[in-house]
């Protein structure tokens, strides 16, 4: 049962990303597409009906964390309880500008409220990028399973090592442009005229930056953190999850070139989706390593929830699932047309 909810856990935040990240990275290319205010509007009526139904996915993974593996969560919401709180201000900061931003008819208060939204939108797919990439590296556990990090040390790698070092940064940076790009792709797939045009050129300058990051992720990924090329190795049916994104990576520049903005942005889901699940993959059985001692890592095994408790939350979780899932899918299909500013939005 460990593994089957390993797995769940791994696919609903694999789920978040690909929601909520497209209206992510609407927000990070909000300034750069929409050069009026009526297209940023249009950009903002692009994510409306979705964006905070997105975020749902974020909550339902934490609470599976909670009841799936609970030593995990205890030990990762302690030693990173800084940063924790940094993403709890920004997604409210975010929240409240995309709300607060038609209220008040005035030459500051719209401008403030847009460049609130663009900037809580970048400094989380940084954030989000620098804690994935403190998943992949391990964090100082000691033997009790628990750990404290500042924000930073000296920016290097070792066994004392802060949130941010050049690798989390690294990582966060490359997060950056990867939701950049695929936000890009979104504003594309829901608007027409000079918005359209320019997010999908914005795609295309994108695109070349996330194939370099990936490949310069992959390569530091392998030596900073050996355990996920000898998983790889040891079980090479893994490398499915890789040509999932490198398929998908391929997608994006085929379908930008058509061009076919469904597919473009579908393409860039399957990549999300192939590289996210290639870490946990290759991370697997560790659900945090440890940069101290590998032997107290946290795995699968060590911080699972009671055997019975995991066996009865799976019977609650299946309808959980099917009413959010049937939910999703009557919002997308619903509000699946271009935006206009004709209609009642943002």
């Amino acid at each position: 049962m460990e593994t089957l909810w390993f797995c769940l856990v791994a696919a609903m935040l694999a789920v978040y990303v690909v929601l909520d990240g497209f209206d992510l990275g609407a927000g990070i290319v909000h300034f750069w597409v929409g050069r009026t205010d009526d297209e940023r509007r249009l950009v903002l009526r692009s994510i409306g009906p979705v964006w905070d139904g997105n975020e749902v996915w974020l909550l339902a993974a934490g609470g599976t964390l909670y009841f799936a593996f609970p030593v995990l969560y205890a030990s990762s919401f302690s030693g990173f309880y800084l940063p924790l709180m940094i993403v709890l201000w920004l997604l409210i900061l975010r929240g409240i500008s995309i709300e607060f931003r038609g209220h008040v008819e005035s030459p500051v208060w719209v401008p403030f409220w847009d460049l609130v939204f663009a900037g809580s939108s970048l400094l989380l797919a940084v954030f989000f990028g620098a804690a994935l990439g403190n998943v992949v590296r391990g964090v100082p556990l000691d033997a009790q399973g628990y750990f404290f990090e500042p924000l930073w040390t000296d920016f290097q790698l070792g066994p004392e090592t802060g949130i941010l070092d050049w690798y989390t940064i690294l990582v966060g940076v490359a997060a950056l442009a990867v939701l950049a790009l695929h936000g890009a792709l979104w504003v594309a797939l829901k608007t027409e005229g000079g918005v359209n045009a320019r997010a999908r050129q914005a795609a295309r300058f994108l695109w070349w930056w996330v194939v370099g990051f990936t490949a310069l992720i992959t390569a530091v990924t392998f030596r900073v953190q050996p355990h996920v090329p000898a998983r790889l190795q040891d079980q090479p049916w893994g490398f499915v999850f890789p040509i999932l994104a490198l398929a998908g990576l391929v997608g994006v520049w085929w379908f930008l070139r058509q061009p076919d903005d469904l597919k473009s942005f579908l393409s860039s889901c399957g990549y999300l989706l192939g590289m996210l699940t290639s870490v946990a993959f290759g991370l697997y059985p560790y659900v945090l390593p440890a940069s101290t001692n590998p032997d107290y890592g946290l795995t699968v095994y060590s911080a699972k929830a009671a055997d019975y408790g995991l066996q009865i939350g799976f019977y609650w979780w299946i309808p959980g699932m099917m009413l959010a899932t049937a939910y999703f899918v009557y919002v997308y299909r619903r509000f699946s047309s271009k935006v206009t500013l004709k209609e009642e939005g943002y």
